[in-house]
C-alpha cells in the first residue's frame, strides 16, 4: 500500500511539472528581477539612503534570480504562442540567448562578490546589469504596444 501512495504521489507532481505554464514561469522571474532592479535603481537615483547590507541582500536575490533561470525549461518549443513578449529570434539563436543570460549572470556573481562600498559602486554595478538587461530585450523582446 504504501508503495501504491508513493507510486501515485510520484505520478501526481510528475504531471503537475507537465502542465506548469513556461510563458507565466518566465514572466514571473522577469517580474521579480524588474522589481530587485528597481529596488536598487531607488539607492541610485537617492530616493532611498545606501545600506550596503540591503544592497548585497538585493544583489543576492538577483544572482538567485539568475541561477533559476533554465532557458530550456522557460522556452521550450512552442512556448512562443500565447500571452508572451518572447521574440522568435530566442528560438532561432538559442544560443545567442543562452550567453546573453549567462553574461548577466556572470555580472550577477561579480556585483556580489564585489559588492559596493557606495552609491558611486551601486551605480556602476547597475549600469553593467541594466545593460544587459537592455541588450537582451533589443534584441529577444517584443515590444507591446
Amino acid at each position: 500500500m504504501r508503495k501504491l501512495v508513493l507510486a501515485i504521489s510520484m505520478l501526481a507532481f510528475a504531471g503537475s511539472a507537465a502542465f506548469a505554464d513556461p510563458i507565466q514561469d518566465r514572466q514571473a522571474l522577469m517580474k521579480e528581477r524588474g522589481k530587485l532592479a528597481g529596488q536598487l535603481s531607488k539607492v541610485v537615483k537617492g530616493e532611498e539612503d545606501f545600506d550596503a547590507a540591503a544592497v548585497l541582500t538585493t544583489l543576492k536575490a538577483l544572482q538567485a534570480n539568475a541561477e533559476k533561470f533554465d532557458t530550456e525549461k522557460l522556452f521550450p518549443a512552442g512556448s512562443d504562442q500565447g500571452d508572451t513578449t518572447a521574440a522568435p529570434k530566442i528560438w532561432e539563436d538559442m544560443a545567442g540567448f543562452k550567453a546573453a543570460e549567462d553574461k548577466f549572470l556572470t555580472n550577477a556573481k561579480e556585483a556580489v562578490a564585489s559588492p559596493p562600498g557606495d552609491v558611486d559602486g551601486l551605480k556602476a554595478q547597475l549600469n553593467t546589469l541594466g545593460g544587459d538587461c537592455g541588450a537582451c530585450h533589443q534584441s529577444y523582446r517584443v515590444k507591446k504596444g
